[in-house]
């Protein structure tokens, strides 16, 4: 059994100091207010500023996290074959593909070896590069091979540096997203904050490295800054055809490293179609969206040699079937509210028929049922039926895709993050219905301006899809535990852009008639910067004493296991390799004695609650 013991050495305390800067507040797409070479030299300023404490957040979190992980494991002082133990379950298995290419005596021969595999399963040769997502293994080794490295690095440090790398482009981009939400760059320290001191719930990089929502995740916050700066309004041809591109890079790079990334961007093709549908994104810029996730998907395609399930997949029938239900119904948003709702409700319809009409056709061309599983298991999950697969079974069984556990909400709000986000979600709640309402109730001859002249509330695209994509993956993140990474990332975007945002405190004061221009200005930089205070106070001395706790990998057993096969392998018979296939098989025999337990279990707790 592995266990962490305390290490028998001098205590040491390593901190990075991160002063929180003078907040100045900047537009980094708008005009500049004033013609002034002092206003223009201020905001230069201000951005330069911002950009320094953004990297710097993003260097601190790196260092981090890769700080912990040295202290939990003594990882530079264990052996190579500790280290390797201490990547557990798949990610082991994902970190075996990234040694066998760099032991591979080409380039060439190590790509051979991984698309005719015949070590990963038993008697049988597939195709690692087909079947699961390690390209990124692929790419890392063929850098590592190529660069004059060797000799001042590690392969394995290479690798686990990468991915601590990869947390400070994350905190980079959520820090960007929550600055161009609010408009100052205060908001995306908060963000950053947050992100840090809420480490346990938002990020689990530092003790399973190789997972591939570590790789997938950076990227796909990266995407979220992309398409926010997409949607903002004024942009000039130039600046929009850079960021499509960028938004279709993220896109794409996220697809490549997480075998879940079809279901994630389902849901923000949801949140994208109902913005749509209500009149508050711009359908020439949510249309390039929907075009973008078709094609990184089918580019993933490819690289993965046709993979079906991708082809197959929910996200490309659901995108099909919006842009064609769109071409059919070209008149959408016209009309009054009576006629809106009608057309909207038929376009919805129109939509869910198409997409489970394309889905079933490509299924049946390519005889398609690898991801059957997960649609039992969804099934199954919300009480629609029970379910005698077996993996569907297993997933039911996991921990990690039961319900978000209550001791996760109480966490987060020791540092006031759901306190903060509860309260800017129910603002801008209110403020979505009135403006989808309207938007609903507008008649075409009436032009846009003098509808936000004779409005008070409005929301900005940005702020629209960021506020759906929220409460989507809050959603998701309630049903299954293991996908709240990706929802209290983006709580600490969100939190932090209402506590910086005019909008949001120049509603609240009007709904108490309290509103002036100078009382929004100073609650909107005095409250986030009394949060810093707070959050700095409280949790400091806990990441100091965090940092300070030295402990090591400790595990003998496995050790003198590995050892003794590894001594074996040159001279293992035939006989051997079927006893390897008789163990795996009685593995596989235990999971589904287990399974049956648990499904035995949950029947005899139904019989109980029938009887009382």
């Amino acid at each position: 059994m592995t266990t962490v013991r305390q290490r028998r050495v001098g205590k040491g305390t390593e901190a990075a100091e991160d002063q929180p800067s003078e907040e100045t507040n900047v537009k980094p797409d708008g005009k500049i207010p004033s013609d002034h070479t002092g206003g223009k030299l201020w905001n230069i300023l201000s951005v330069t500023v911002g950009g320094i404490v953004a990297i710097s957040l993003g260097l601190l979190t790196s260092v981090y996290v890769a700080t912990l992980h040295e202290n939990d494991l003594w990882f530079s002082n264990i052996k190579e074959v500790e280290r390797e133990i201490s990547f557990r379950t798949e990610c082991g298995l994902y970190y075996s593909y990234y040694k066998q290419m760099i032991q591979a005596a080409s380039i060439q021969q190590g790509l051979h070896g991984l698309v005719y595999d015949n070590k990963t399963e038993s008697v049988r040769t597939i195709n690692i590069l087909e079947r699961m997502n390690v390209y990124q293994e692929v790419f890392l080794s063929i850098l590592y091979r190529i660069l004059p490295i060797q000799q001042y690095l590690e392969p394995v440090y290479f690798y686990i540096y990468t991915l601590f790398g990869l947390q400070a482009v994350y905190v980079i981009a959520l820090y960007v997203t929550s600055w161009l939400l609010s408009g100052t760059w205060l908001s995306g320290l908060l963000a950053a904050c947050w992100y840090i001191t809420n480490r346990v719930d938002t990020t689990r990089v530092e003790f399973t490295i190789p997972l591939r929502e570590n790789w997938a995740l950076p990227f796909f916050a990266v995407q979220i800054a992309a398409i926010t700066y997409l949607l903002r309004t004024h942009l000039q041809p130039v600046q929009e055809r850079l960021t499509l591109m960028a938004v279709f890079i993220a896109t794409f790079l996220f697809s490549l490293t997480w075998q879940f990334n079809q279901f994630m961007m389902l849901i923000q093709a949801l949140a994208l179609f109902i913005l749509d549908c209500l009149d508050m994104l711009p359908t020439a810029k949510v249309t390039w969206l929907y075009i973008i996730q078709i094609s990184g998907l089918l580019l993933v395609c490819v690289l993965q040699f046709f993979n079906s399930m991708i082809l197959g997949s929910l996200l490309i029938s659901f995108n099909a079937s919006v842009l064609i239900a769109r071409t059919i119904q070209k008149n959408l948003k016209t009309g009054g509210l009576l006629n809106r709702l009608g057309k909207l409700i038929l376009h919805v319809l129109l939509v869910l028929c198409l997409t489970l009409l394309i889905n079933k056709f490509i299924k049946k061309i390519l005889n398609l049922e690898s991801d059957e599983h997960i649609f039992k298991f969804l099934k199954a999950k919300f009480g629609f039926g029970a379910t005698r697969d077996f993996d569907a079974n297993l997933y039911l069984c996991e921990e990690a895709f039961g319900l978000l556990p209550l001791n996760t909400f109480s966490r987060l709000s020791d540092t006031l993050l759901f306190y903060v986000y509860v309260f800017v979600l129910f603002l801008m709640a209110v403020a979505a219905v009135i403006v989808a309402f309207r938007n609903l109730s507008g008649s075409n001859q009436v032009k846009l301006m003098e509808k936000m002249e004779e409005c008070t509330v409005t929301l900005k695209p940005d702020a629209a899809y960021s506020l759906v994509h929220t409460v989507l993956f809050g959603c998701l993140a309630l049903s299954t535990m293991r996908m709240k990474y990706l929802w209290t990332s983006h709580m600490c975007v969100f939190a932090s852009f209402g506590l910086c945002s005019t909008e949001v405190w120049k509603l609240m004061l009007k709904c108490v008639h309290l509103y002036t221009s100078q009382r929004a200005q100073v609650l909107k930089y005095s409250v986030p910067i009394i949060t810093l205070l707070y959050i700095s106070y409280k949790f400091w001395p806990g990441i100091m004493d965090e940092l300070s706790e030295l402990r090591e990998f400790y595990d003998p057993d496995t050790v003198e296991l590995m050892n003794w096969i590894k001594a074996q392998e040159g001279i293992c018979t035939g006989r051997c390799k079927q006893f390897v296939v008789l163990h795996v098989e009685g593995l596989r025999k235990e999971a589904r004695n287990n399974m049956l337990i648990c499904e035995m279990g949950k029947n005899i707790s139904r019989m109980s609650k029938s009887i009382a």
